[in-house]
C-alpha cells in the first residue's frame, strides 16, 4: 500500500514538474506575434519603425546607456518574430554631433576607425541587427539622420553589412524610405524642414569649402559640454547682449530670432562657464578643420548696431531658406523665422508632415508619415487635399534622460523607448492599422491607435 501511494506521490510531482514547465513554456510568447495572429497561418506583414537611437562612440558621453539592455531585449524580439517583415531604423542611429566641445571627434583616425568604435561600444546591439540582417526574414533599412548624416554608405555597411539604406540620389546625407509594395507610407527622419538641422552647403565657414553641418552641429557639442561637464546655473556665462536696430529689415529680424532662441537654451538649457571667446568647440569633421568659440557661433551687433555673425551669417534671407528648402528635397517652401523657432518648439517639425505630403501637391498618395528627429513621440490624425484620412506618427527616442546631478537616480526603465507598428490587416491589407508604443519596464505599452483606408484606385504622384 505504501508503494502504491509513493508512486501515485511520484507521479503527481513529475505532472505538477510538467505542467509547470509547459505553463513557463506558454507564457513565453513573443510581443509581437500575438496567440490570435499565429491561430491561422504565419504572415510576415508587420513594419517597425524606430529612431533616434544614438548609439555613442565612447560609453562616457553616449545618450544611450542606461536603455542598452532594453534596446537589445527589443531587437532580440523583433528578431524572433514571426510576423515582422520589415524594420525601419528612421535616422540618428549613429551620432558624431554628440561630443563634448573639446573633443577631437575623430581622434586624428578615420571615419571608418569611428563606425568601428562605435560598433565595439554597442557590441550587444550591433550583433542582434546583423543577426536579424543575416537571417534574411526581416528587411533592415537605414535612414540617415541629421546626427550621422555625415557617415558615408560605405561607413554605414562597415557596421551593419547589408543593410538596406534609404537615401535620397541628390544628397544621400538624407533620405525617404517607402515600404516594399506600400507607396502610401513615407518614412524619413524630419530633419530636412528644421533650420537647425537640415543640409547647409558651404553656408557655415567662409572659409571652410564642402561643409554641410547646420548650427544644430554646433549646438549639440556644446550640450554635450553642458552635461559631461556639468556647473550649477548660476555660474553659467550669460549670453552677451544683442539688440534689433532696424525692425524694418527682414534679414535683421531673422537674425534677431535666432539670437533669441540660442540665447533663451545658452541660459536655461545648455548653459556652460566657458569664455565664450576661447576656441574651444574642436572638429575636424564635415570638411571642417578649424577649432571656434562659441561666440563664432552667436550673433552680435557690429559697429553700425547690424546684427552679424563670424558662421552662418547668409542664411537669414527667405531667399536663402528656399534655396535651402530645395537642396534638402523639401516640397514646400515655408517661412524662415517660423522654421527657426519651430527648431526648438517641435510640433512645427511634426505639422511639416501635414504640409510636405498631405496638403502637398501630387502627394495625396501618401497616406501615413513618421518622422523621428524631435524625440517627443505621438500620433495626429490629417485629412488630405481631398478628404481622405491621413496619420502622422514621432517614434519618439531611445536615449536616456540626462541629468547634470551624477548622484541622481533616475528610473530609466519608464523613460523614452518608444516605437512605431504599421499592420495591413489580414483580411484587407488595404487597412493599415497604426500603433505607437512605449517599451514600459520591457512590456509593449500602446500609447495610441489609429486605422487608415487606403483607396483602391490610389492618386498617382
Amino acid at each position: 500500500m505504501k508503494k502504491v501511494a509513493f508512486l501515485f506521490l511520484l507521479f503527481a510531482l513529475l505532472f505538477v514538474s510538467c505542467s509547470s514547465d509547459n505553463d513557463d513554456v506558454a507564457k513565453v510568447v513573443n510581443p509581437f506575434d500575438p496567440a490570435s495572429e499565429l491561430a491561422d497561418s504565419v504572415l510576415r506583414n508587420k513594419i517597425v519603425v524606430i529612431s533616434d537611437l544614438h548609439l555613442g562612440n565612447d560609453l562616457a558621453y553616449s545618450e544611450n546607456v542606461k536603455h542598452l539592455n532594453r534596446l537589445n531585449q527589443f531587437l532580440n524580439e523583433v528578431r524572433a518574430s514571426s510576423t515582422i517583415k520589415e524594420l525601419v531604423i528612421a535616422g540618428d542611429m549613429f551620432d558624431e554631433w554628440y561630443i563634448p566641445s573639446r573633443t577631437n571627434t575623430y581622434e586624428n583616425k578615420s571615419q571608418s576607425d569611428f563606425i568601428l568604435k562605435t560598433v565595439a561600444s554597442n557590441k550587444a546591439i550591433f550583433d542582434v541587427l546583423n543577426g536579424i540582417i543575416n537571417d534574411k526574414k526581416i528587411k533592415v533599412t537605414y535612414i540617415p539622420g541629421n546626427h550621422d548624416m555625415g557617415f558615408t554608405p560605405a561607413s554605414i555597411d562597415l557596421a551593419m553589412p547589408g543593410v538596406n539604406q534609404a537615401r535620397d540620389k541628390d544628397h544621400n546625407e538624407l533620405g525617404t524610405y517607402y515600404p516594399d509594395n506600400y507607396p502610401e507610407i513615407a518614412i524619413e527622419h524630419g530633419h530636412r524642414y528644421d533650420f537647425f538641422s537640415g543640409l547647409t552647403p558651404n553656408g557655415a565657414d567662409p572659409n571652410a569649402n564642402g561643409t554641410t553641418f547646420a548650427p544644430g552641429y554646433f549646438f549639440a557639442r556644446i550640450a554635450a559640454n553642458s552635461f559631461v561637464n556639468p556647473i550649477a546655473i548660476e555660474n553659467r556665462t550669460r549670453v552677451p547682449n544683442v539688440v534689433l536696430n532696424d525692425k524694418n529689415d527682414p534679414e535683421q529680424v531673422s537674425k534677431y530670432v535666432y539670437y533669441k532662441l540660442w540665447k533663451q537654451v545658452l541660459d536655461s538649457v545648455i548653459y556652460v562657464n566657458d569664455n565664450f571667446d576661447d576656441k574651444i568647440i574642436t572638429t575636424n569633421v564635415d570638411h571642417f578643420t578649424k577649432t571656434y568659440s562659441i561666440n563664432d557661433v552667436l550673433p552680435y551687433n557690429d559697429a553700425d548696431g547690424k546684427i552679424q555673425m563670424n558662421m552662418y551669417n547668409g542664411l537669414f534671407t527667405q531667399a536663402a531658406w528656399n534655396a535651402r528648402m530645395v537642396v534638402n528635397g523639401a516640397r514646400v517652401a515655408t517661412q524662415i523665422d517660423s522654421a527657426i523657432i519651430g527648431s526648438l518648439k517641435t510640433q512645427y517639425i511634426d505639422n511639416q508632415s501635414d504640409v510636405q505630403y498631405f496638403h502637398c501637391p501630387g502627394r495625396q498618395r501618401v497616406r501615413v508619415v513618421v518622422f523621428g528627429h524631435t524625440h517627443i513621440p505621438k500620433m495626429t490624425a490629417y485629412k488630405n487635399t481631398i478628404d481622405s484620412a491621413c496619420v502622422y506618427a514621432n517614434t519618439g527616442t531611445w536615449e536616456d534622460r540626462k541629468t547634470r546631478n551624477k548622484s541622481d537616480v533616475i528610473e530609466q526603465d519608464s523613460i523614452n523607448m518608444n516605437f512605431v507598428v504599421i499592420t495591413p490587416k489580414k483580411t484587407n491589407h488595404k487597412i493599415l492599422n497604426i500603433k505607437l508604443y512605449k517599451y514600459l519596464y520591457g512590456a509593449h505599452s500602446v500609447l495610441d491607435s489609429k486605422d487608415v483606408y487606403l483607396s483602391s484606385n490610389p492618386i498617382d504622384y
